[in-house]
Order: structure tokens, then C-alpha cells, then sequence
């Protein structure tokens, strides 16, 4: 770890001292302390708020091209920075570091490449029926992050929010913010004015200053549905724009001509990625009734394969985040086991040999009804449910009886077949036999999933505000 600054805020492009106290943070794999940062005040963000208020009337107006020339700074800089954030996120957030360098490093930092070519190409101004459409930045934008994969919804934000003009006050997880201050650097680093970007670290009680504070045109929040709750209904006392990520608990069709060994190994590697602590992962395995039998014992060998230990050897899972979300886990799996579920794979116990960190074995339940707690609730762990159906009537039902739309997967030999019942299924995506969309796809919800859509041009949409100038003429 070679940053500087983790006893201190970034605010008006420099970094302070917070009166506060400071917040531990935790390896999840040793439960040992490796850092803490500062537990942040409503006075910082109010410093910061003001600060961002001030910066934005020039860097609004900035031509976007110049903004496209600061943000692929950043880009350089954390291009530099992989390894150092892949064993910085990797100790705080107990992911295998074998996975961390490409799921959660760069891959993030591949989107600020993406985000950058499409804001190349980006209508700025078009004309429209007579008349000339701007699009203007929304405002000061609060962004507030979770710690699940800490720097890609970072980037997803900061990025999106700066190129459209806009000034940021982030905030992220208490849990895993170490990660943030190296994107601050960066910032820092690639010489963006003073005020644009500011960083207050801290708990619910920054959150809750930054959402109510009166100078936030914006709030960006991806998190649990229960908080983007509580943010919208604040946020619409003042009218503020909002863009909220929330939970998911994704379907897994696996119709009755498809492959079922690809469906079925992609399937169970693809919900315990990331020890299942990501709000797509296909938790909801639905499986024909003809073929049920055979692909719950194929699951079973699956997931016993699966090595569970510390992150910095070769181990396919690290430990949950926290204690917190351990022990949550395992609420939801001894409950799955109470309401009747068949366990399969897995359980409550800690993995053998581990008595140290927040490790939870990869569990899988069979026989479980849609109607069971851990079919309608987001576990937010590596804990699977196999579902039977009748037919593909009977799939899309299931599928779709959820409070959640986030994302499902369907698996088909035909092609056909897999898009017509993609498009019946109430998600915001889908991916069919295992694809993946690229990195400026749109990504967001339907239900209590979410509002809005990050990604690409869809991101940038979500940060302007629609200016129509009759009889104007375009400026850029």
C-alpha cells in the first residue's frame, strides 16, 4: 500500500483532516485491522457539498472534449496503480487475489476507457423539430457506493457523473473504502480542478448529510433496497434527481434443450463468484422436473469441488465482507433448512480448518418453492436454490414472482426459444447461454431492483438534464 492519505478527506483538491473519529478496517480473511480512515462528519460533507457547489459553475461549462482529456488522466493513472489496488481490495474485501486483479481491478478500470469513447461520440447538442437540445449537467451529484465491488461502481459513477459536467461528493464503504482514496490520487493526479471531485469517508451518518444536504441536485446510490428507499423518499422533499442500484434475486431458466452440464457448471460458478456477494448473481436455479434429478446431483459434485480458504493462495472463495454479513448468511441458511428446503451442499458450519475470518461454505439447496424466505429475499452469499418447473409457462412464472428485476439468465439450444422468453421475464438484463453484454450495455432494474441505468451513454443520460432552445443553433 503505497498511498499517503488514509487519515484524511479530499476536499477542494486537497486533502484535510476530518474532526471525527476513525472507522477499522477489517481483513475479513485474518480479522485483522489493516487501516481505518476517517469516520467523517456532516460538517466535512458540508465543506465538501460547498466545495463541489463552487467548482461546478466552471467545470459545467467546460467544453467536453477538455473533460474527456482530464478523465483519460485518470485512466492513466490507475492504469499504473493495478497491482497495488488488486492487493488493496483483495484485503479488504476477502476476495482471491487471482480473481481480484481482473473481476475487480481491471475490469474497472477498463470502463473509464469505455465511458470515455462513448462521450466521444456522446449528443452534446443535436438538433430536434426546429429546435437546438442541450444537454446539461444535472449538478452537484452525491455518490454513494457499496462494498461489494467498491472501485467499478465508483468509476461507474465518478466517471459517468464528470464527463457529463457534473461536481461529485463520493462517499464509500465504511466496509471497503481503502480503494477510494487510490481513485482520489488519481484524480488528484490528473490535475482536475479543485472542488470537482471530493471524497468523505464515513457511516450512515455521512450518508444520511449528504442525501438530505439542500446543495445535492443528485443522489447516485447503489446498495440495499431498504436504504434507496429511504433515499428516494428524502430526495423527493427537494426534488432531487436520484439513480439507485438495488438488490436483485436473479433467475436461472434452464430450459429443457439445453446443454445442461455447460448450463450447470457456468450456473454454479457464476452465483458463488465473489463468495455471491453481487446483486446479479443467478441465485434462483430453475431446472425442468424430467431433468431435476440428475442436475441436482451434477450441482452437488459442482459446488463440493469448490475450495474455500485465504485469498492469497490459490482458493476459488474467500471469506464474506464482514461479521456481520457471515452471520447474516447463515441466518438465511438455517432458515432455508427450518421452512422444509433440502440441503444439498454446504450448511452453517465454517469451513473445516478455518477458525479464523468470515468464511461460509458454498450451500446449495434443493426442493425449494418460490415461496421459501431464501427464494424471495437476497442472501447476498454463496447460497443457491434449485427450483423445479413444469414447463416454460410455469419458468416465466417463477421467474417473475419476485419483488426484485434485476438481471436472470436462460439457457437454450434454441435461439429462438431463449429470446422469446428473455423478453417475458421482468428483468433490466439477461443473458442468454451464458453471454455477456460489453461494458457500455445499459445495467439497472425493474421493481425494487432500481432506478435508472449505468453504462455508457445510458450512464451519461442519467447525469443531464434536456435543454430545448427554439430557433438556437448547436455549439459543439
Amino acid at each position: 500500500m503505497t498511498t499517503n492519505h488514509f487519515d484524511r478527506i479530499y476536499i477542494d483538491g486537497a486533502w484535510v483532516q476530518s474532526e471525527s473519529s476513525t472507522i477499522p478496517v477489517i481483513n475479513p480473511a485474518t480479522e485483522e485491522v489493516i487501516a481505518a480512515v476517517p469516520a467523517g462528519t456532516p460538517a466535512d460533507v458540508d465543506r465538501a457539498v460547498t466545495a463541489a457547489r463552487k467548482a461546478f459553475g466552471s467545470w459545467s461549462t467546460t467544453p467536453p472534449a477538455e473533460r474527456i482529456k482530464y478523465i483519460s488522466g485518470v485512466a492513466d493513472a490507475l492504469t499504473v496503480r493495478i497491482e497495488e489496488l488488486t492487493d488493496l481490495i483483495s484485503a479488504e474485501m476477502g476476495m482471491p487475489r487471482k480473481q481480484t486483479g481482473a473481476f475487480q481491478v481491471k475490469g474497472a478500470v477498463a470502463k473509464v476507457s469505455a465511458y470515455l469513447a462513448e462521450a466521444q461520440r456522446y449528443a452534446w447538442e443535436e438538433p430536434s423539430d426546429g429546435a437546438t437540445v442541450v444537454r446539461h449537467p444535472v449538478g452537484v451529484v452525491a455518490a454513494i457506493t457499496p462494498w461489494n465491488a467498491p472501485l467499478s461502481i465508483a468509476i461507474d459513477k465518478v466517471v459517468a457523473a464528470l464527463l457529463a459536467g457534473c461536481t461529485v461528493v463520493l462517499k464509500p464503504s465504511e466496509v471497503t473504502p481503502l480503494n477510494a482514496w487510490v481513485l482520489a490520487e488519481a484524480i488528484d493526479e490528473a490535475g482536475l480542478p479543485a472542488g470537482v471531485f471530493n471524497l468523505v469517508s464515513g457511516d450512515v451518518v455521512v450518508g444520511e448529510a449528504m442525501v438530505s444536504h439542500p446543495e445535492v441536485d443528485m443522489i447516485s446510490f447503489t446498495g440495499s433496497t431498504g436504504a434507496g428507499t429511504r433515499i428516494a423518499t428524502v430526495a423527493a422533499a427537494r426534488s432531487a434527481r436520484i439513480l439507485l442500484e438495488l438488490g436483485g434475486k436473479s433467475a436461472n431458466i434452464v430450459l429443457p434443450d439445453a446443454d445442461l452440464e455447460q448450463a450447470l457448471v457456468t450456473s454454479v460458478t457464476s452465483c458463488f463468484t465473489n463468495s455471491g456477494q453481487i446483486c446479479t448473481s443467478p441465485t434462483r436455479l430453475l431446472i425442468d422436473r424430467a431433468r431435476y434429478a440428475e442436475a441436482v446431483e451434477r450441482i452437488k459434485e459442482i459446488t463440493e469441488a469448490i475450495t474455500v480458504g485465504d485469498p492469497t493462495t490459490d482458493v476459488d472463495l474467500g471469506p464474506l465482507v464482514s461479521a456481520a454479513q457471515r452471520d447474516r448468511v447463515i441466518g438465511y441458511i438455517d432458515k432455508g433448512i427450518a421452512e422444509g428446503a433440502r440441503l444439498l451442499a454446504g450448511g452453517p458450519q465454517a469451513p473445516e480448518g478455518l477458525t479464523r475470518g468470515y468464511f461460509v461454505r458454498p450451500t446449495v439447496f434443493a426442493d425449494v418453492t418460490n415461496s421459501m424466505t431464501i427464494a424471495q429475499e437476497e442472501i447476498f452469499g454463496p447460497v443457491l436454490c434449485v427450483i423445479a418447473y413444469d414447463d416454460e409457462e410455469d419458468a416465466v412464472r417463477i421467474a417473475n414472482d419476485t419483488a426484485f428485476g434485476l438481471s436472470a439468465m436462460v439457457w437454450s439450444a434454441d435461439q429462438d426459444r431463449a429470446n422469446r422468453v428473455a423478453r417475458r421475464l421482468r428483468t433490466g438484463a439477461v443473458r442468454i447461454n451464458g453471454q455477456k453484454a460489453g461494458l457500455n450495455a445499459p445495467a439497472g432494474g425493474f421493481k425494487r431492483s432500481g432506478i435508472g441505468r449505468t453504462n455508457g451513454r445510458f450512464a451519461l443520460d442519467e447525469y443531464v438534464e434536456i435543454q430545448a432552445i427554439a430557433g438556437g443553433e448547436p455549439l459543439v
